[in-house]
């Protein structure tokens, strides 16, 4: 006869497949809630050029002025926020230059700004205030599909931790990348960089399982991918030197956005077992840039007004890098909650970065925008 402890012990073993089923979440993660916050500084794109050419001592060079001002009026923007101002050019005149070192004193101020900027975004659950079992993981250096590389990240977390609940807080300034033009450039990555570029941040809360009468799930977030598009390296690179960090964006790379696009979305649909007609999806698209839409809704052949979220956030606020397309799911989330979510079901959150590297999502409208 086996010892009683041994007796005790089999009577309670766990598999680890039960506490696999334990941890995990029932239903897919959702996304509850979604903020979004800039810097105080709002200027106007018709006076960029002037304040640029000013603030970085150039307005020696009219033709590169006159460059900008045609890039600026042809963007598609009208506004964007920036924590770069005249006060900040002031105290570094060293940022105008980029052959100066720099590098240090601009990440001490984003070292400060960016986490700052992050928590006017997420006011009830600052980043100084959680507790400390909190886990915490930091992702930089994505460009702009990194605010859907994060909520792919947290996606994961929630369904595989029941009860949990993940703030994605993404802030993006742009002042790492700030200085003046380079007489006799023939290169225009520096002049279309300080077109489109602004400053913003966005937090948003996803978990799965909600608590009724408690949380309003907007969207359930039914899958997740990222695809690499073929013979795209170099289309966009980013490279930190002692002045600054430094854009290269191809020429080609709308063309080649459009190009992928459906086989992108072919494979998160497909990978679900779910036919869907592009037409009748709703999008939250990352607005690299006003033809990097056009070409995706030709591509598509959307109707005009599919990317209204995406193209309304790029004339608002410009371009802001990985925490665009948080804005764009916040218009959606404001749309479909003024107008009902009727006839809503589908829809695809994409965003694209350096690789070419672009990140799908695959959202369906949930119970909380139903019926508004």
């Amino acid at each position: 006869m086996a010892p009683a402890h041994h007796q005790a012990a089999a009577a309670t073993t766990v598999t680890t497949q039960d506490i696999r089923r334990a941890q995990r979440a029932d239903g897919p993660a959702t996304v509850l809630a979604i903020a979004t916050a800039n810097p105080e500084t709002r200027r106007s794109q018709d006076e960029y050029a002037d304040f640029y050419f000013r603030v970085t001592k150039s307005e020696h060079l009219p033709q590169l002025k006159e460059k900008l001002k045609r890039i600026c009026k042809k963007s598609g923007i009208e506004n964007r926020y920036t924590y770069v101002n005249d006060e900040v050019m002031k105290a570094h005149p060293e940022f105008s230059d980029r052959k100066l070192p720099s590098l240090d004193a601009r990440v001490e101020i984003a070292s400060n700004a960016v986490p700052e900027l992050a928590a006017a975004a997420a006011p009830r659950a600052a980043l100084l205030g959680l507790r400390h079992t909190v886990c915490r993981t930091i992702l930089s250096l994505h460009g702009c599909y990194g605010g859907c590389r994060a909520l792919q990240l947290a996606k994961e977390l929630a369904e595989n931790n029941r009860g949990a609940r993940v703030l994605v807080a993404c802030s993006e300034i742009s002042l790492i990348a700030f200085y003046g033009p380079e007489e006799g450039c023939t290169d225009t990555d520096t002049l279309v960089a300080h077109a489109l570029f602004g400053d913003g941040s966005g937090a948003v809360i996803v978990g799965a399982d909600p608590v009724d009468a408690v949380e309003r799930p907007l969207f359930e977030m039914a899958f997740a991918s990222q695809t690499t598009v073929p013979d795209s390296e170099g289309a966009i690179t980013v490279q930190h030197k002692k002045g600054g960090m430094e854009y290269h964006i191809a020429r080609g790379l709308p063309e080649m956005l459009a190009g992928n696009i459906k086989r992108c979305l072919a494979d998160a649909f497909g990978a679900i077992g779910v036919a869907a007609r592009w037409k009748d999806l709703f999008w939250a698209v990352h607005p690299g840039g006003r033809r990097i839409l056009d070409l995706i809704e030709e591509a598509l052949g959307l109707d005009n007004g599919a990317m209204a979220a995406s193209r309304q956030v790029l004339r608002e606020y410009g371009n802001m890098s990985g925490t665009t397309v948080i804005f764009v799911l916040n218009k959606l989330r404001c749309r479909f909650a003024a107008d009902g979510a009727e006839g809503a079901d589908w829809g695809a959150l994409m965003a694209f970065g350096p690789g070419i590297t672009a990140e799908t999502i695959l959202l369906r409208v949930a119970s909380g925008l139903m019926g508004n």
